[in-house]
């Protein structure tokens, strides 16, 4: 995900601030807690906030917890600043890019391991087998298609060609440049703005690449499957136009576009579309059927006042029976509750086959989003090295070669 302005000196910083030292417990009466997060979706809060309300009436030790909603886009840079300036919460959502510097530098308190996890949600979060974040959003990607463009293009549902075993990125971008000639877009990358390139690997995915190997020490830009899977993505916003191309924004969820590639909580949007819209998994790509998902962990910030008191209720926010509630907008980690039964009651607009086609069979087999140590260095060298690739003009291959000259002595430290 995206982190735009902050540098990897400040991320340093602020992490080691964030190190060492126990908790203050030594405070008298009820003690506070806050959490900061970055959605401030009113639906989601009052969630959050009925949890915690239930919490302390059988906690008269805890008093007011409070939901901090940071901006999206400025979130780790703000939390990290919180930290190193010793305004430190007591807990925090964390963004999966930065789970490996938050979860190595000691900034997180341990918390116990709840066996109903399933292993490909906690790993992103485990060091030396200890647990340091809850993976509380395990979202896959899917995506949302505008049926009634699709079907005034001419061209064939989706939900069609997944059924028929043609949904291919190849047919995706017919139907995307189809549309496009109606002055609607084809297709949106959710969040992608030609600077939050890490958000494109919801296509890349599809080509079995990576922005680096899996032990992070190898650049994967210049290699055959993303020079090809990123040569693809400019033929989609430079030659077909099946993709608005830089500086153009067309939204989904006005009726302005085919189809948006995103993560399922975002179909709380569509509850009162004025056009018909379905959902279906990601498009087959060269290397296959694929997955991808974002997530975001809950951690105890080990500097943060009160740690055990707010490490009890992070267990209690993250019950089994909070987590049913909580799958209506985050879909849950735990074995027993990945059933299109249990995620169909508490998503009543998605239908039981495309929470098992998009969300339990992503979440099973999906990559979770690219993740670093020095993240946020890395993502904005990545982005400046980048910018020559977003003309109609641009040598992919080149550009390509030319982020592993930039990043390889990142990979190396």
């Amino acid at each position: 995900m995206k982190l735009r302005a902050l540098t990897a000196a400040a991320t340093t910083a602020a992490l080691l601030a964030g190190c060492g030292g126990g908790a203050d417990t030594g405070s008298e009466g009820p003690v506070d807690l806050r959490m900061t997060v970055w959605s401030a979706n009113a639906k989601h809060l009052a969630l959050f906030d009925q949890i915690a309300a239930a919490y302390t009436k059988d906690h008269p030790d805890v008093g007011k917890i409070t939901f901090e909603a940071i901006p999206f886009e400025n979130y780790t840079t703000t939390l990290t600043t919180q930290i190193g300036g010793g305004n430190v919460p007591n807990l925090a959502w964390i963004l999966e890019s930065t789970a490996p510097d938050f979860v190595t530098s000691g900034a997180l308190a341990p918390i116990d391991k709840d066996p109903d996890l399933l292993p490909s949600t906690t790993a992103n979060w485990e060091k030396d087998g200890q647990l340091y974040a809850y993976p509380f959003s395990t979202s896959p990607l899917g995506v949302f298609v505008n049926t009634d463009l699709v079907e005034a293009a001419g061209r064939p549902s989706p939900a069609q060609q997944v059924a028929a075993g043609t949904w291919t990125w190849e047919e995706a971008a017919a139907t995307g440049a189809a549309v496009q000639k109606s002055g609607k877009g084809g297709i949106v990358v959710g969040d992608f703005d030609y600077k939050g390139w890490d958000t494109l690997n919801s296509i890349w995915a599809g080509w079995g690449a990576r922005p680096w190997s899996e032990d992070g020490k190898t650049c994967g830009f210049d290699q055959p499957e993303m020079v090809d899977a990123m040569s693809f993505v400019h033929d989609l916003a430079f030659t077909t136009k099946a993709m608005p191309g830089p500086g153009v924004t067309k939204d989904f969820y006005a009726g302005d576009a085919a189809m948006v590639l995103t993560q399922i909580s975002r179909a709380a949007l569509l509850e009162k579309a004025r056009f018909t819209w379905d959902l279906v998994p990601l498009p087959k790509g060269p290397a296959g059927e694929y997955s991808v998902v974002g997530q975001a962990g809950i951690g105890v910030l080990k500097r943060g006042k009160n740690a055990e008191a707010a490490k009890d209720f992070l267990a209690y926010f993250t019950n089994a029976e909070n987590s049913a509630e909580l799958a209506q907008f985050f879909p849950p980690p735990r074995k027993s509750q990945l059933t299109a039964e249990t995620l169909a009651k508490a998503n009543p607009l998605l239908k039981p086959a495309q929470l098992q086609s998009v969300v339990i069979d992503g979440i099973e087999r999906g990559d979770i989003k690219p993740s670093h140590t020095g993240y946020a260095e890395l993502q904005q060298t990545v982005r400046a090295a980048l910018d020559p690739l977003w003309r109609p003009d641009a040598d992919v291959s080149g550009v390509m070669s030319g982020v592993c000259a930039k990043i390889n002595p990142l990979l190396a430290k």
